[in-house]
């Protein structure tokens, strides 16, 4: 008769509940991981802390940047941004709006943030390179076309003088379908930049770009020359807000010593640039209208009786005639 063999089956169940007991122990003495312990953060939460944020730091304008801030991060518009206000964020998307609270904290100005400005309903690139294009700037393109009149169909050739980020050439054209324009900048990072932009829009197929200070590469008349030169004084710059004179290039701020070097240099070749009975707009700055108009006499042009105010109320836009 065989003899029965003892069952292993109980040592067996008792090796499991022995191991599962300890990795109970274990799991209870173990701390937690991050991932565990952080706090949930939803796209409202987030929102919320940033315009804290930049409150604290002393934003104009908080609730409105963080709004900004947050859709250029998640890549949603203000609807989207409203409609995701309960999904939760990754880390790696909290710590990324944490970096963007920092730059506008420091005064980085939204823009150059996300990338891209508004003007004359163009959505434009913009870089380290160029000043960003602002509203008053537009009161160029406004006293441009007001005074163009009927000469608004015309194929006209138009010139843009230290064109920066394109923009005023660009909304020009926009509005001129017959003209042809060129931009002239000396940074050829600002020269990148314009052709970026005039290729995102219909009319920047009649534009180009030659890089040179101020006109000195152009070689013919052109019926309608703007510009928006830098016109800052250098002792004026370091009182600036942190947003312009930390982050708008030098090059298109200083004006030079009295704000005006680079309306001489204009006003200078302006009968060699403008063609006979041709125009030129300038933006100006503020108290600058007297002493610009004065230049442009000088040199044998007939200014407007006034300059175009901006939406503040202050002259921006001064223009002028070449004699027929």
């Amino acid at each position: 008769m065989m003899a029965r063999r003892k069952s292993t089956r109980p040592r067996l169940v008792r090796k499991a509940a022995t191991r599962a007991a300890s990795k109970s122990a274990a799991s209870k003495s173990a701390p937690p991981s991050a991932a565990a312990t952080a706090p949930r953060v939803t796209v409202a939460i987030a929102r919320r802390r940033l315009a804290d944020l930049l409150r604290a730091a002393g934003c104009e304008n908080p609730q409105a940047d963080a709004r900004l801030l947050m859709g250029h991060a998640l890549g949603l518009d203000h609807a989207a941004l409203v409609a995701a206000a309960a999904r939760e964020l990754p880390p790696a998307c909290v710590a990324e709006i944490a970096a963007l609270a920092a730059r506008r904290g420091a005064g980085e100005p939204i823009a150059r943030i996300r990338g891209h400005r508004e003007f004359w309903d163009m959505s434009l690139a913009v870089s380290a390179d160029v000043l960003l294009p602002r509203p008053e700037s537009e009161t160029v393109v406004e006293e441009a076309l007001a005074l163009l009149g009927e000469a608004r169909a015309r194929a006209l050739r138009i010139a843009d003088i230290g064109t920066g980020s394109g923009a005023l050439l660009l909304a020009l054209l926009t509005e001129l379908p017959g003209a042809r324009g060129i931009g002239t900048d000396c940074s050829h990072g600002a020269l990148a930049i314009a052709r970026t932009n005039a290729g995102a829009t219909a009319a920047g197929a009649r534009a180009a770009f030659v890089a040179c200070d101020f006109g000195a590469a152009l070689g013919c008349a052109f019926d309608l020359v703007v510009s928006n030169p830098p016109y800052i004084p250098s002792g004026d710059i370091a009182g600036l807000d942190v947003d312009v004179r930390a982050y708008d290039p030098l090059l298109a701020l200083d004006g030079g010593r009295d704000g005006l070097d680079a309306y001489r240099a204009i006003a200078a070749d302006a009968p060699r640039l403008i063609a006979p009975g041709g125009l030129l707009v300038l933006e100006i700055g503020i108290g600058q209208e007297a002493r610009v108009r004065a230049l442009l006499i000088a040199a044998g042009l007939a200014p407007a009786p006034a300059a175009r105010n901006d939406l503040a109320g202050r002259p921006r836009a001064l223009a002028a005639w070449r004699n027929p």
